[in-house]
């Protein structure tokens, strides 16, 4: 038995005087209503109201329990509230990039308090991400997809040291994106048969999802990139200080190397691009991603940065570049 529901409808008769205006006040039919009060005089063992006047009237059995009903009604409204006050005061974490801007974190956190929402923001690799979104661990989170089914994406690139001295990424400098083939070694006029040794590829671990892996390496072999040159830069500061020096460049987001200091060129193969989906858990209450917060978590994560860009730069016809680059 629901023993709430049953003494709603056993309080709401006393209050109202009449079956009919109880189940109106509660939303139900009268048959069910009437089933409750039933149901309770069966477990008190007597009779609440006595049914044989033409207008309702509470038994003496009835008003002695009352008082008694009415405050486990208060105590269980009381409880309700305070379990929903937890809820909205918890603070709802939200796994993110290790590469998103500070600044625009801080943006999510205040959006979030101003709207009553408490979040607080952990930087996790994508597949754990994944999987504390899974388990309930996480609220919301940023998750990785395939740039052609994301529903944001983030543009990547070559970050180089500046100033730009590698042939390849000078075209930066005109707006125009960087082709893996042109990364290839090639031949000096020094000496007959000598060739450059282009500098490593190095990736973060937020590139560091098999399908991900896979495109870039496949990538780099079309290209004619020996396969040891795209590589794993482990933590972003060893990376970004091996780049910075000199001795690599490392594929990022925009936002992450300007913030370091770094040059950028967009990579023209938007497939190697970063593709996102914001989603909540399935734990959530509602299950849905405010639009808001979806849309400043994205932008946190660099979504839309040079895409104008590339777009632009990239030629519409595949032949006519390939033409291009000889």
């Amino acid at each position: 038995m629901d023993l709430l529901a049953h003494l709603e409808a056993y309080v709401a008769t006393v209050d109202e005087t009449s079956f009919s205006r109880a189940a109106d006040r509660l939303g139900i039919a009268q048959p069910l209503l009437s089933r409750r009060i039933k149901t309770l005089e069966a477990r008190f063992g007597g009779l609440l109201f006595d049914r044989s006047r033409r207008q309702v009237a509470t038994t003496e059995l009835g008003m002695l329990l009352l008082p008694y009903a009415r405050d486990v009604l208060d105590r269980a409204q009381r409880l309700d509230h305070v379990a929903r006050s937890a809820q909205r005061s918890r603070a709802r974490a939200v796994g993110v990039p290790a590469d998103c801007a500070p600044a625009a974190l801080a943006q999510v956190i205040r959006a979030g308090a101003e709207r009553g929402t408490t979040l607080s923001v952990r930087e996790l690799p994508p597949e754990e991400r994944e999987a504390r979104l899974a388990d309930g661990t996480l609220a919301y989170a940023l998750l990785r997809v395939p740039p052609e089914r994301a529903g944001h994406r983030v543009p990547l690139g070559l970050a180089t040291a500046p100033p730009l001295d590698a042939r390849p990424l000078t075209d930066a400098r005109r707006g125009r994106p960087v082709h893996l083939e042109d990364l290839r070694p090639r031949r000096t006029g020094a000496a007959a048969g000598a060739r450059t040794v282009p500098l490593p590829i190095l990736t973060l671990t937020e590139d560091d999802v098999p399908y991900a892996r896979d495109r870039l390496a496949r990538a780099a072999a079309r290209s004619g990139l020996p396969e040891q040159l795209v590589r794993p830069g482990g933590p972003a500061a060893t990376a970004l200080a091996e780049t910075l020096a000199g001795r690599a460049v490392l594929l990022c987001g925009e936002p992450f190397a300007r913030r370091h200091g770094a040059d950028w060129a967009p990579l023209a193969d938007a497939s190697l691009h970063r593709g996102y989906d914001v989603r909540a858990t399935p734990r959530q209450p509602g299950g849905d991603v405010p639009q808001w917060l979806s849309e400043m978590l994205a932008a946190a994560a660099g979504a839309g940065t040079a895409a104008q860009a590339v777009r632009r730069a990239e030629p519409a016809d595949t032949t006519t570049r390939l033409a291009a680059h000889g």
